[in-house]
């Protein structure tokens, strides 16, 4: 049952002591309720210094510091001395609170610097290279585990990736690489035909083919259309909490679910790059036909005295470690990936730039090594 003072409103008395205006507040002082603007108590008063006061059973609740914040205002703006010592203890403790709490400084520059920005971008790439290095040591791991115990391995799984990345990709890296093949003999033509030398245009599209170009381009179609893929199952898989469930009932995620597909993808780059060399001879057949006028026959036998086995294995070597990039790229960016589905859009488009990006740098190795060993 409410009392006497609940029911009388919030209002202040006022009362000039010498120089002093002496604010005395009274009734019902509760945020809900009306209060007293503090201009109107004053008026156009102009006092030396305010004392704030609460009468005897006043209640009171951040409605008093409010009418307080406000007496503080417009002290600091006629230059007028507020005393609140005489309000209640908790009071002041709350207004030094809100006094320290609110105060705010001026926002810094936060645009980084040179190198703060290179400080920033080495830590990242450190950041990511240690989880490529600890992600790649956990597959190692996992395989030779699998290797001791092969019955256990996901062998169903692992061949219906193999049809999905490898039996299903042969449109796609067919015309992709036959396209290839047209464009070099193209260029082989403009540049061979200046000397008389139509028919080394067999041998230009030949090797770039073979050792280069076939493994190339399927590395960059299977990034885009495996690696995304990939990421965007185990992306799905993590964000509908799949894996850790797989996690719960003892099962390793890398063993079910990332080694099928790096053994099917790494098994079957090296079979799409030599389809995809096939592919890319014949485009360069193509146009020698109806371009140069060189027989098909002709153009066989001379691609066959410039290409040996020795460029047929740099270009295998090359797929079976573009197909394990973006097996691991793909694999590591969908289990790195948020639980939502814009985290899952992000894991798949990181996965086909990590594999790319990974692709060049391993093939600008492949070269120089190549180049060393007489390859």
């Amino acid at each position: 049952m409410p009392t006497t003072l609940d029911v009388i409103p919030a209002h202040a008395n006022t009362r000039e002591e010498a120089d002093v205006l002496v604010v005395e507040l009274v009734g019902n002082w509760r945020i809900t309720a009306r209060r007293p603007e503090w201009r109107e108590l004053v008026g156009k008063r102009l006092p030396k210094a305010v004392r704030l006061e609460v009468g005897a059973g006043a209640n009171w609740d951040s409605s008093l510091l409010l009418l307080w914040g406000s007496a503080q205002r417009w002290c600091d703006e006629k230059g007028v001395r507020l005393d609140g010592s005489a309000l209640p203890e908790q009071a002041r403790r709350l207004m030094d609170q809100l006094a320290v709490t609110s105060v705010t400084e001026p926002p810094g520059d936060c645009a980084p610097g040179l190198f703060m920005a290179v400080g920033l971008c080495v830590g990242e790439l450190k950041q990511k290279t240690k989880d490529i290095a600890h992600f790649v040591g956990e597959c190692t791991l996992s395989a030779v585990a699998v290797a001791k115990r092969p019955h256990k391995f996901r062998w169903g799984d692992c061949v219906a990736e193999m049809q999905q990345c490898g039996a299903l990709a042969l449109p796609i890296v067919g015309l992709i690489n036959f396209l290839v093949g047209v464009t070099l003999a193209y260029i082989g033509a403009i540049v061979l035909r200046q000397y008389g030398g139509d028919i080394y245009v067999a041998d230009f599209v030949g090797l770039s083919m073979v050792r280069e170009m076939a493994a190339m381009m399927t590395g960059i179609v299977m990034a885009g259309r495996t690696g995304a893929a990939f990421a965007a199952t185990l992306g799905n898989m993590k964000a509908n909490e799949e894996i850790d469930a797989i996690e719960t009932l003892g099962l390793k995620p890398i063993e079910f679910l990332v080694l099928p597909r790096l053994l099917a993808l790494t098994v079957m780059m090296p079979l799409l790059t030599m389809y995809a060399s096939a592919l890319g001879i014949l485009g360069g057949v193509v146009i020698a036909k109806t371009i140069l006028s060189i027989s098909p026959a002709a153009y066989w036998v001379e691609t066959l005295t410039i290409v040996d086995m020795s460029d047929v294995m740099t270009g295998i070597i090359k797929a079976t470690t573009f197909g394990l990039i973006v097996g691991l790229a793909g694999c590591l960016r969908g289990l790195q990936a948020e639980r939502n589905a814009a985290g899952v859009g992000k894991a798949a488009t990181s996965a086909v730039v990590t594999s790319i990006l990974l692709i060049i740098v391993a093939d600008t190795l492949y070269a120089a090594v190549f180049n060393i060993l007489g390859w």
